[in-house]
């Protein structure tokens, strides 16, 4: 640091480089007047001159006139000289130079030795010198040497600001105010420019408080901001770089994390077997036929020898087609449960995701898996959904990648030895022609609703795990459940055992398998519905319509039983039971079937006349209509239009849909007079079972035919 005291100033302290730059042009300027060298200055002298006076003015200097400006910079070069001896300047100094050309610094950065300053005569060079050379140059010193390395890649903010200080000339570097600022940086620099703020706005004294406060309380509240918002990235950058260190520690299943980014857990229950030794065909009841199919599987299973030794080869799969609830899934767990091998159970929809490739990868798995532990048994549920009828789709391309890979394994270029695919599914025509050719699914076993037997048997199974009445006659409930499937059964025995404990009994009887029954074909008892006498009268005339015509009809179905209790969205119901299943029906029969649902309307017309008939035989007339419009359309039971069916009635002329629709509507009119005089005819027997509904409420087969042969109910 370099200190210039006067009488003029007060004293100030600053770099001698930056007084050095400052006292350069004016020294120039005035060593150039007292020589008298009328040298034709540049353009940018002016503006060097104008820079000079303006730093001057800043160092408060700009009062010293040219005779005490060159006793100054007389001084600061005396300043600089050594006390005894001055430096050499032939090079042969005790500096080490580094990276150079030539014997100095001096010389490979400007172009010619320290040993041309001492000539008296100017001095020309292509490089311009710094202020301090020409300082020097100009006062016939030179007392050091500067060590200069512009050739280097300044590589720190260090240098760039020493060679910014030694290039004056670079006024967007460092502008004028800079040396300004930096001599007043001690004089509370801040706290001038909010006053001078307060004046230029012409603040008044009584608000500058005020404005002081508020200013104080923005700021801090922005810096609060501020703070708030990155303490936020940075807790956002944190929560991201943990999912981002736990999705890369699932992926490569490092076994100390636990938390694993997964798609679907449906890979793990393929290619994990399953061991199904306590599920053999006796759990398998009423599909007698699906059994004896799959017999041969579990033979060839058990004993390869015996088929191949014959030239025989294992059918590579056998696809199970069925309604819902029949015991498919129930038949494949008995196959290998019966043959004692791995069992691989999986769901068509658990391959597909919505990454590319990831179904395909899923069944190579599971195959892989299977083909290592063969013989096993492969049981794909659902499988429609992965092995639907390819089509080409614009917004799914890769969506045929799956059935592909399955259509590879199951009969590909390798083959599956050991290997036994079972597959199920409710909609075969929704199969590729592909999957179900001989080669892939060689076997095809229907799995219907069971019959009478069926049903019996899978009543009588699941009666033995509840606690039962010894008097309950199972195949009474299997009369009346036509239609039911395994599961639906099932249902039903769990529903009756739930009603016995409801009701507080400790064992099952009849009466809470009907009611079960009732339950699951009607609906539950809507006991709190407040129906008033005249509604109540209606629907007792009503149902008893129905059981009267249903009981002196020869074909139609036996009464199982008669209520007026509402169930569901009806007001009451009358259920028919058949004896045996039906596998076809006559034309009799259809007919006694549309007479039975005309009887409700018919006896509301005849007690209470054409003006007090209700909307509740809606139901009722779907049912005939649709029984009579199947008779001439499909069953070609009408002599009119003969036996030619009609699939599509918007496809035909007009002058056909007349004639069905004429052959429909007299067939509906012959079955309402033949209700309406069967009724007149029984009129008797009609006011009674219907005076019994309003009495009881519900009747059963039993009862309506003692009240219908006049005998008194001793049971009530």
């Amino acid at each position: 640091m370099f200190s210039v005291s006067m009488t003029v100033q007060p004293q100030v302290t600053l770099p001698l480089s930056h007084l050095l730059n400052i006292l350069h042009p004016v020294k120039s300027s005035v060593g150039s007047s007292c020589k008298s060298r009328h040298r034709k200055q540049a353009p940018h002298a002016h503006l060097q001159h104008a820079q000079s006076k303006w730093n001057l003015q800043e160092l408060g200097l700009s009062d010293l006139n040219k005779q005490q400006l060159d006793e100054l910079g007389n001084r600061v070069v005396t300043c600089l000289k050594p006390h005894d001896t001055a430096l050499p300047l032939d090079g042969q100094t005790s500096w080490r130079t580094s990276y150079l050309s030539t014997s100095s610094f001096f010389h490979n950065k400007h172009g010619f030795s320290p040993s041309t300053l001492r000539t008296s005569g100017p001095v020309f060079s292509k490089q311009q010198l710094s202020p301090l050379q020409t300082v020097c140059t100009e006062l016939n010193h030179w007392p050091v040497l500067i060590q200069s390395r512009s050739f280097k890649t300044l590589r720190s903010k260090t240098r760039r600001v020493q060679s910014a200080f030694e290039h004056p000339a670079d006024s967007e570097t460092f502008p004028p105010s800079f040396m300004k600022g930096f001599l007043t940086r001690d004089k509370g620099l801040d706290v001038e420019s909010l006053h001078s703020l307060l004046k230029n706005k012409n603040v008044p004294e009584g608000q500058q408080e005020t404005f002081n406060r508020g200013f104080a309380e923005g700021f801090l509240k922005a810096q609060a901001l501020t703070q708030r918002t990155q303490d936020s990235l940075r807790r956002t950058r944190l929560i991201l770089l943990v999912l981002l260190l736990l999705g890369l520690c699932g992926i490569s299943k490092i076994p100390f994390i636990s938390v694993r980014f997964r798609t679907t857990s449906g890979l793990d229950s393929a290619v994990d077997p399953v061991q199904m030794k306590n599920v053999t065909f006796e759990h398998v009841k009423g599909v007698e036929e699906a059994k004896n199919e799959l017999q041969e599987v579990v033979e060839f299973l058990k004993n390869p020898q015996k088929f191949t030794a014959l030239g025989g080869k294992l059918p590579k799969g056998v696809l199970l087609i069925g309604p819902p609830g029949t015991g498919k899934t129930l038949l494949a767990r008995a196959v290998a449960g019966e043959a004692d091998v791995p069992f691989y159970y999986a769901s068509g929809s658990e391959f597909d995701e919505m990454f590319v490739g990831v179904g395909a990868s899923r069944i190579r798995n599971l195959f892989r898996e299977a083909k290592a532990n063969a013989p096993c048994v492969i049981f794909i549920d659902e499988l429609d959904s992965v092995g639907g009828k390819r089509i080409e789709s614009p917004m799914h391309p890769y969506s045929r990648q799956t059935i592909n890979q399955l259509l590879a394994e199951m009969d590909g270029f390798k083959t599956n030895e050991g290997v036994i695919i079972i597959g199920a599914t409710n909609f075969p025509e929704a199969l590729d022609n592909a999957l179900i050719r001989p080669g892939r699914f060689d076997m095809q076993v229907t799995v219907p609703k069971p019959d009478v037997k069926g049903r019996t048997e899978i009543l009588n199974w699941y009666l033995k795990k509840i606690k039962v009445d010894p008097a309950i006659e199972a195949k009474v409930i299997a009369r009346g459940t036509v239609g039911f499937s395994g599961a639906d059964l099932e249902n039903l025995v769990n529903q009756a055992a739930l009603k016995a404990a409801v009701d507080g009994k400790d064992m099952v009887t009849m009466k809470e398998l009907e009611f079960a029954k009732d339950k699951i074909l009607m609906g539950p008892e809507r006991r709190s519905a407040e129906i008033d006498s005249k509604n109540k009268q209606i629907t007792a005339y009503h149902e008893s319509g129905h059981a009267i015509v249903a009981y002196y009809t020869k074909d139609a179905m036996p009464i199982n039983k008669a209520t007026i209790m509402p169930r569901g969205p009806s007001l009451g119901h009358v259920s028919m039971l058949p004896e045996n299943d039906r596998w076809s029906e006559t034309c009799s029969q259809l007919l006694a079937q549309m007479d039975v649902s005309m009887g409700g309307r018919v006896a509301e017309e005849i007690m209470f006349g054409n003006e007090n008939i209700t909307t509740g035989a809606s139901s009722d007339f779907d049912s005939a209509t649709r029984i009579a419009q199947m008779m001439v359309t499909r069953y070609g039971m009408c002599d009119k239009l003969g036996v030619m069916t009609y699939s599509d009635m918007t496809e035909q002329s007009p002058h056909t849909q007349a004639a069905v629709e004429h052959e429909v509507r007299l067939l509906l009119k012959e079955s309402y007079e033949r209700a309406k005089a069967l009724l007149k005819s029984h009129a008797k027997e009609h006011k009674t079972l219907a005076d019994a509904l309003l009495l009881y409420e519900t009747l059963d087969a039993k009862e309506i035919q003692l009240v219908l042969e006049g005998k008194p109910l001793e049971s009530r």
